[in-house]
């Protein structure tokens, strides 16, 4: 299984110590690729984009009226990591240490 985050993420740090089968994607160097995040964006709407984040604070305000998937492409790290891909081929959002 797989998943898209940022390897200095600490909800991405847990998830691999707990699944440490599961293969991180690091999107700032590799971007999630427009099928499935047009599948996120579908199933769990503007709250792939983590709104709390330093990245997104930082976003100016015509940024931040774009749409979700633009935003993610410019700036990928205000995505809410981590959003897996189940071997279902069902996609979560976010990892708790709880969730394990």
């Amino acid at each position: 299984m797989i998943f898209y985050g940022l390897k200095n993420c600490d909800a991405c740090k847990l998830l691999l110590k707990s699944k440490p089968h599961f293969k991180l994607i690091d999107v700032s160097l590799t971007p999630v690729p427009d099928d499935i995040l047009m599948e996120a964006i579908a199933k769990f709407g503007d709250t792939i984009v983590n709104k709390r984040s330093t990245t997104w604070r930082s976003l100016d305000s015509k940024t931040r009226e774009k749409k979700p998937e633009e935003i993610i492409k410019l700036h990928p790290k205000v995505m809410k990591r981590p959003l897996i891909k189940l071997e279902t081929g069902e996609l979560t959002l976010g990892f708790q240490e709880k969730n394990k």
